[in-house]
C-alpha cells in the first residue's frame, strides 16, 4: 500500500485528517513510524485547520508516482498483547492509559462495544486532553506536565496506551512524543479484545 502511494523510504509525509488528527492520521502516523519511516508529521488542527489557513481545497483525487514495496520486516514501535496486560496490569510499576472518553470508562454506556466499563487499575486520560480548546495539540510543556503526573516514577517502557480498538490510543502516543516521552507501548486489542474474553472488568472512576 505504501508503494501504491508513492512513499518510499525517502519521502516526506504529512497526514491529516477531519477530526483533529484524532482518528486516521495519528493511527498513520503511527503505523508509518512502527514500519520504520522517520519523516512523517501529523497536520496539526486536522483539515479544519488547513480550511482555517486558507490552503485551497479539492475533490480531485490525485494519482500518485508508484513506489516499489517500503521494505518492512518487522514494527519497530513497541506493542503489547492481552497477555502481557493480563500479566502486568496489577503491578504498581506499569501503567495503563485509557485514552477513551469518561463516560465509556466509567461504564455508563458503550457505544460501540458488546460491554461497557475498563480494565481493572487502568487510569483514564481521554486523548481530549490532548488538545486545546482551538482543536490543536497542547504545548509541548503543558503535554509533558499533563503525562508526567499521570505517570508518576514510571518508566515510560512500563507504560501502555489503549482505547476501544487501537486507533485513538495513538493520539495520546504522538502526544507523548511530543511531550519527550519515548518508549510507550500501543495496546492494540484494546477494550474490545479485553471485554470479548471473559475478564474482570471495572466501572465507576
Amino acid at each position: 500500500m505504501l508503494g501504491n502511494l508513492g512513499i518510499d523510504a525517502g519521502s516526506h509525509v504529512v497526514v491529516y485528517d477531519d477530526k483533529r488528527g484524532v482518528i486516521a492520521a495519528s493511527r498513520f502516523w503511527w503505523m508509518l513510524r512502527a514500519a520504520g519511516h522517520k519523516q512523517v508529521q501529523v497536520l496539526d488542527g486536522g483539515l479544519q485547520a488547513a480550511v482555517a489557513a486558507g490552503l485551497p481545497l479539492t475533490d480531485e483525487a490525485p494519482s500518485p508516482m508508484t513506489r516499489p514495496p517500503y521494505p518492512v520486516n518487522e514494527w519497530k514501535l513497541p506493542v503489547v498483547n492481552l497477555e502481557t496486560v493480563k500479566n502486568v496490569i496489577a503491578n504498581p510499576e506499569f501503567l495503563l492509559i485509557d485514552v477513551r472518553e469518561e463516560y465509556r470508562f466509567r461504564g455508563e454506556s458503550e457505544p460501540l462495544d458488546l460491554v461497557a466499563g475498563h480494565i481493572p487499575h487502568s487510569v483514564n486520560v481521554p486523548f481530549k486532553k490532548n488538545l486545546n480548546d482551538h482543536g490543536t495539540f497542547l504545548s509541548s510543556e503543558d503535554l509533558a506536565a499533563l503525562y508526567k503526573s499521570v505517570m508518576g516514577d514510571r518508566k515510560p517502557e512500563n507504560v501502555m496506551v489503549s482505547c476501544g480498538s487501537g486507533v485513538t490510543a495513538c493520539h495520546t502516543l504522538l502526544a507523548l512524543e511530543l511531550a519527550g516521552i519515548t518508549g510507550a507501548s500501543l495496546y492494540v486489542g484494546s477494550w474490545s479484545e479485553w471485554s470479548r474474553n471473559q475478564l474482570p472488568i471495572a466501572t465507576g472512576e
